[in-house]
């Protein structure tokens, strides 16, 4: 008899051991349901506007980092297309050819979501919008204008902007611009304005008005905190890391990350290697240099790396955009199969961002962004269909599902009220 009762007692332990198993939920099933759940945004994704025709469009699975059948398989709900203009002389030449270019990439936004599928991706303009579209089921789009230089020296396009649908707007990208100095000042120390010119800082006052969120991703420190002490609204980096973690003028050192957090704004942590581990990334680059050119020659394109950017000719530039996503993407399956490549800047390394500035700023001011199309993209998070990863490598880190759903968009979206609510405040007084 006591051994009948043991031999039970042992099956229902063994029992409950197997029925706790099969309960257990696994680190990947967890994080794939926290990524379903919550509302993931990128808020920087540069465009094409090549690829926003009828023929050639984001419906179909381009070879472009982002487009909607890679937005589906990764789990990417919103993205913000940067309605991007390089830098020209300072003249009103200059402004107009900028304009044309900045309004072409506002109307292939449209397009998209309004001729060529609107079943499947829409425009939002405020949070509620977010929301609304995301529980439709549908893809959501945001606009982002990187570099004001467009805009001219007339205030009023800010307002004719926001009309078009841009949310947040950077007063400089690679080069000074009639708002802002930018952080490429660094390289030689030479700056226009010493931060904002008087322009720049009217045009604090009119993104405030408008409720325009003020991305500082790319201008000068000194412009950084101007604007910070100008705003009466938060401010974002749209796309920058710590500085600390990687000492490039494109990203935030302790001091601004600081003044961030006190302003109640947001940093988005950004998927671009060079930001994130250059050490890592100038061995692989190099590397990669040589294999990104016999692919490129095999196509029969001209060849040019990202870095050499701000030195092409508006050909050029539309070159490498255009052969960029089809050169890389056959190198990366050529080194597959070589054994000395050096290790790429991954996930890891890009979460190691994020913890340092939610450890220095909490977790109410830290988000996340690619620059993908742009640059970005790094090892297990190369274009929108790997986006579940990020959610992975936060899951093993210990986030809570409430931490992940900020970090991928709750605070982004809670910046964006904050500012239209401030701008609503201004309209009324």
């Amino acid at each position: 008899m006591r051994h009948s009762l043991i031999f039970t007692f042992i099956l229902v332990m063994v029992s409950c051991s197997e029925t706790q198993k099969k309960t257990e939920e696994s680190l990947e099933e967890k994080a794939m349901r926290i990524h379903e759940k919550v509302i993931t945004i990128d808020t920087h994704d540069d465009i094409n506007i090549k690829n926003f025709t009828d023929s050639i469009n984001y419906t179909q699975r381009l070879e472009t980092q982002v487009n909607l059948p890679k937005m589906k398989e990764g789990g990417l709900d919103v993205a913000w297309f940067i309605v991007y203009t390089g830098q020209d002389t300072l003249t009103n030449e200059g402004y107009a050819k900028a304009e044309a270019n900045a309004i072409s990439k506002f109307e292939a936004i449209h397009r998209l979501c309004e001729a060529i599928a609107p079943d499947q991706i829409e425009m939002a303009l405020t949070s509620a919008d977010v929301r609304r579209i995301d529980k439709a089921g549908k893809k959501v789009v945001m606009i982002g204008v990187e570099n004001a230089y467009p805009i001219g020296e007339n205030l009023a396009n800010f307002e004719k902007y926001h009309k078009l649908g841009a949310r947040y707007v950077s007063l400089a990208h690679n080069g000074h611009s009639q708002f802002s100095d930018s952080n490429t000042g660094e390289a030689d120390s030479i700056w226009l304005h010493n931060g904002l010119s008087e322009l720049g800082k009217n045009s604090v006052v009119e993104m405030n008005r408008l409720g325009i969120m003020i991305d500082v991703s790319h201008p000068s420190k000194a412009a950084m905190l101007q604007m910070i002490e100008l705003s009466k609204a938060p401010i974002i980096a749209s796309h920058s890391s710590a500085r600390a973690l990687c000492d490039h003028s494109r990203n935030l050192d302790d001091e601004q990350l600081k003044l961030m957090k006190e302003n109640g704004g947001v940093v988005q942590t950004v998927a671009f290697g060079a930001y994130l581990n250059t050490k890592k990334n100038d061995a692989r680059a190099a590397y990669m240099k040589e294999i990104n050119k016999e692919v490129a020659d095999s196509l029969g394109v001209e060849w040019f790396e990202f870095k050499d950017f701000p030195t092409l000719t508006d050909a050029q530039k539309e070159n490498l955009m255009e052969n960029y996503p089809k050169v890389t993407t056959i190198a990366k399956q050529v080194v597959l199969k070589k054994s000395d490549a050096p290790p790429a800047v991954d996930v890891s390394d890009f979460v190691d961002h994020i913890d340092y500035m939610v450890d220095l700023i909490g977790i109410d001011h830290v988000g996340i962004s690619s620059d993908f199309d742009g640059g970005g993209g790094i090892e297990g998070w190369s274009d929108a269909s790997e986006t579940f990863n990020v959610t992975l490598e936060l899951v093993k880190r210990s986030y809570s599902e409430e931490d992940i759903a900020k970090l991928w968009g709750e605070n982004l979206l809670r910046v964006l009220d904050e500012v239209q609510a401030a701008a609503s405040e201004m309209q009324q007084g």
